[in-house]
């Protein structure tokens, strides 16, 4: 048996805050943006409740299958991360991700797909949330003989 991580959500915890998305952005882009975090908060019924959405490194990730480069892949982990200088910029993943988790950003001038990759498996999303809306888990995964 092996284990894959991915982050689990609670949106009845979630208080809307961003401190996720703050600390999402400050690591992967060197800032605080909420637009460049690689987590959503979708605010329902007149901010009634928010709905923290996160990818959930699916176990048959559509991004990956339609990536025509091969960009999107397993790492080690078992997270379906880019690596980004083989992505082209297509945005195929952005169409097929039911969950709307990858996203086009620019670097020196191009388009790249960026998605959560679970920051080397310490997610700063799940250490920063202060109501624990955000819970880093593990999947088992049986493999077959």
């Amino acid at each position: 048996m092996s284990s894959q991580n991915f982050i689990q959500t609670n949106f009845d915890l979630c208080t809307g805050c961003n401190i996720c998305q703050l600390a999402c952005s400050m690591t992967k882009e060197g800032g605080f943006n909420p637009n460049a975090a690689r987590l959503e908060i979708l605010r329902e019924r007149e901010n009634l409740y928010n709905q923290p959405v996160v990818c959930n490194h699916c176990r048959n990730p559509y991004c990956a299958n339609v990536c025509p480069t091969g960009a999107i892949a397993r790492d080690k982990r078992g997270s379906v991360v880019i690596d980004r200088d083989t992505c082209i910029g297509c945005g195929l993943c952005v169409d097929y991700c039911p969950l709307g988790m990858c996203r086009l950003m620019t670097y020196d001038k191009k388009e790249k797909a960026i998605k959560c990759d679970l920051c080397g498996g310490n997610p700063e999303c799940v250490k920063s949330c202060p109501t624990g809306a955000l819970v880093l888990v593990q999947r088992i995964k049986e493999e077959r003989a």
